[in-house]
C-alpha cells in the first residue's frame, strides 16, 4: 500500500507501508492494504506508520483529512513541526 503524507508546506512521508494508525475524529483506526474506500477527517494525535521494513514512524499532528482509495492513501495535515 502506497502512503503520502502532506503539510501546506512540505511532503512528511512518501512510500510503501504495511499500516498506518490515524487518529480519526470519532476515534482511531487503522488502514491495512485491501482496505475500502474511505475519507475521514483527523484530529490532535499521533500518526503511527509501519514501513514494508517494519519501521514504526511517528508523526503528531494538529488535525487533518485522510482518504484511501485503491491501496493509496493520501494524508493531508497540519503538523507542528
Amino acid at each position: 500500500m502506497y502512503l503520502e503524507i502532506v503539510t501546506p508546506d512540505k511532503k512528511i512521508f512518501a512510500g510503501e507501508i504495511d499500516l498506518i494508525k490515524l487518529p480519526g475524529s470519532k476515534g482511531s483506526f487503522e488502514i491495512l492494504k485491501n482496505h475500502a474506500p474511505l475519507i475521514s477527517t483527523l484530529e490532535e494525535g499521533p500518526v503511527k506508520v509501519i514501513d514494508k521494513a517494519g519501521v514504526e514512524h511517528i508523526f503528531q499532528i494538529i488535525k487533518g483529512v485522510v482518504e484511501c482509495l485503491d491501496n493509496k492513501v493520501m494524508v493531508l495535515v497540519e503538523s507542528d513541526k
